[in-house]
């Protein structure tokens, strides 16, 4: 008969996929699990101001002056996923329902979209999961999904990643973001050391592509990236993310692109958050997020302070208040967003 339990903390192979959630472990054989994980979210949100390409859920970046005064409540955050487990092996498959469709005349069936999907033997790893210049214990905690995301290195995709220690280096999928995709056929080298202890950890990571134009050009891309989580007080971190050179998609989501017209687009990203526990199951986080790039000459900033209460292990509501700003646009909204999640 299977052996059933709950876990009370997620693996590093979960936290590592950007799952930090419980799950149910069923326990086939000496050298086979399969656990079973996610969790379901429902957002209510409001928005208003002059930036209106904003998502129901998070803001991705880009601009697009117009007036918006918008509420929304959606559940396409809540996530399920599997990880099957014999000997060396491991197998992982995760979904959402951020993949679009839908509508409120039908039903609002909103379609699944593939997060990750890896085999991980040993030191290697292949398939879709967070990029190797991905440090996910960097990234906020946030009611608005992913906090800053115009300012953090925050990119699913399929690779081949080899790890050594606390060194890995990766070959990614290519893509020249508003270039000529079509003749990408060299792949992304990523490489990051990772240095960590109890006081937290930092990471270092740098970037090599080759990007094509539409007009027909070759031009080579470098990109950096520091970030880290720093244990302070108690149950309190100071988490960061510094990225610069030619980063483009890797960061910042749609508020730098890979390429403007012929040329090479250029940018820096920085964020900050601090996270306060005021006691056990109640927490907040104040945060700040801002781009700018050369080519284009965009400026792109977030700010955000949320509050936290968690009422079992399993149950949580949050709400945080924050702006969007498009410097360049002149342009900015403010919104409001409440969540409650129920970790499975």
């Amino acid at each position: 008969m299977f052996n059933m339990k709950k876990l009370l903390l997620a693996t590093g192979l979960l936290a590592m996929a950007g799952s930090a959630t419980a799950g149910y472990e069923i326990k086939l054989s000496d050298k086979d699990t399969i656990t079973f994980g996610g969790y379901v979210k429902l957002d209510a949100r409001y928005v208003d101001g002059n930036i209106n390409s904003i998502t129901n859920d998070y803001w991705v970046g880009a601009g697009n002056v117009g007036d918006i005064s918008r509420t929304s409540l959606r559940a396409t955050e809540t996530r399920i996923n599997t990880k099957y487990v014999h000997g060396d092996v491991t197998g992982f498959i995760e979904f959402d329902l951020h993949g679009g469709g839908g509508n409120e005349i039908v039903s609002n069936s909103s379609n699944p979209r593939l997060r990750h999907a890896f085999i991980k033997y040993k030191n290697i790893l292949v398939g879709q999961t967070w990029s190797t210049f991905v440090n996910t214990s960097a990234l906020v905690d946030g009611v608005d999904f992913g906090g800053p995301l115009n300012a953090s290195a925050f990119i699913r995709q399929g690779q081949v990643r080899y790890t050594q220690g606390n060194f890995q280096v990766a070959l990614e999928n290519p893509e020249s973001d508003k270039g000529d995709s079509s003749q990408d056929s060299m792949p992304d080298v990523v490489a990051k050391y990772t240095f960590n202890g109890d006081w937290g950890n930092v990471s270092v990571a740098g970037l090599a592509r080759q990007l094509n134009t539409v007009g027909g050009n070759s031009e080579s891309a470098f990109g950096y990236g520091i970030s880290g989580k720093i244990n302070t007080y108690g149950k309190d971190d100071l988490r960061f993310q510094i990225h610069g050179g030619d980063t483009g998609r890797y960061v910042g989501v749609v508020a730098a692109r890979d390429l403007v017209g012929e040329k090479v687009e250029e940018s820096k990203s920085y964020m900050v958050a601090y996270r306060h526990f005021w006691s056990d199951d109640i927490r907040s986080t104040a945060f700040y997020g801002k781009t700018t790039t050369e080519v284009a000459d965009t400026d792109r900033r977030h700010w955000g302070v949320n509050l936290f209460k968690s009422y079992t292990k399993e149950l949580s509501f949050g709400v945080e208040v924050g702006n969007f700003e498009s410097i360049d646009q002149n342009a900015d909204s403010d919104y409001v967003q409440f969540s409650a999640k129920y970790v499975l």
